[in-house]
């Protein structure tokens, strides 16, 4: 999960106004990318299926990489953000946070349009915003939808309004019916990540700072926007029990080797431990990325012919534990 260094800003935001930040193959827009393409190459992802969601500054710079590489996302989601080339230093910056004024969507459309040579087809997005956030207008929640449909091409009016888990949700869809546009608005939420029960009457997250309990879990339904929540629902397929062997009769008992009798007795004095698998540490978790990203960072560590073998890590353990530490699954 691409981290800011201190180094670039005391705060730890991304620098989401700097033009040397937000250009495509430059400054902290390009380090995400290697950092993708690194991920591409050494985990083998699917290069259809790679998305990006951030809150705040996360979120102002996820609207950075949708624009400027539009070809390798198939989705974003927006927590609390701003749109893309409204701010190209500090003022602009903290006049989009606090006021949000209103730009024609030709022209917000074009800052896209013009961030790369891609013509399409673009990805989809998931905005969300708490009418209540003091730190983030949400008015940017607006512009962003306007840019992007004006992007997509599609009609300023929402074609369809309804609800969840009790907040206003606006969808837009594309030719092909596909769901390419929604917008959420959490009523007085403040600046932060809403966290909640998904679909599947599980909860999903922990609170903590820009973690706020609202009754409904951004992260689920996100994943289920990006089409990544099917394996949840997905009931599961009845065990087979072996066929029972039929009991041996004494006389094919006493036919066994004295050796194979002997072996069978020695190993039951052997007790068989398992390797231990550290649990892993809590975290709270803003996103779904967080909780995927460090479990796809498994490494185990190197042994020398000296040391003795060891059993083998059950990688299914480790990532249900911390699924489990995390919040995400009981």
């Amino acid at each position: 999960m691409p981290q800011q260094q201190p180094f670039n800003n005391a705060n730890g935001c991304f620098n989401w106004f700097n033009r040397e930040d937000t250009t495509r193959d430059r400054g902290e827009a390009g380090s995400i990318r290697q950092m993708i393409a690194r991920a591409v190459k050494d985990i083998g992802i699917d290069r259809e299926r790679i998305f990006v969601t951030g809150l705040s500054a996360g979120g102002a710079m996820t609207s950075v990489m949708l624009a400027t590489y539009p070809e390798i996302f198939a989705g974003g989601a927006v927590i609390a953000g701003l749109p893309f080339g409204v701010a190209t230093n500090m003022r602009e910056a903290l006049s989009g946070m606090f006021q949000s004024p209103s730009r024609p969507a030709s022209e917000l459309g074009d800052l896209v349009r013009n961030a790369s040579t891609h013509k399409g087809p673009w990805p989809k997005l998931s905005v969300w915003h708490g009418s209540a956030d003091r730190t983030v207008n949400p008015a940017n929640a607006n512009e962003i939808v306007k840019q992007w449909l004006d992007v997509h091409q599609l009609p300023a009016a929402p074609m369809s309004e309804g609800t969840v888990n009790g907040y206003p949700r606006q969808v837009w869809w594309n030719a092909e019916g596909e769901t390419t546009i929604e917008s959420y608005t959490i009523t007085d939420m403040a600046h932060g990540t809403p966290l909640g029960i998904g679909d599947n009457d599980k909860r999903y997250g922990t609170e903590g700072a820009f973690l706020i309990e609202a009754g409904i879990s951004s992260s689920y339904q996100i994943a289920n926007f990006f089409g990544l929540t099917e394996w949840i629902r997905r009931p599961r397929e009845p065990v087979k029990q072996p066929a029972r062997q039929p009991a041996k009769s004494s006389a094919e008992q006493a036919a066994k080797p004295a050796a194979a009798v002997a072996a069978k007795k020695v190993a039951k004095k052997i007790p068989v431990v398992a390797a231990p698998v550290p649990a892993p540490t809590p975290v709270s978790v803003p996103d779904l990325a967080q909780v995927l990203w460090p479990l796809t960072t498994l490494n185990r560590p190197a042994t020398t012919s000296q040391e003795p073998k060891r059993r083998g890590i059950d990688v299914g353990s480790v990532i249900t534990r911390a699924l489990t530490a995390a919040g995400l699954m009981k």
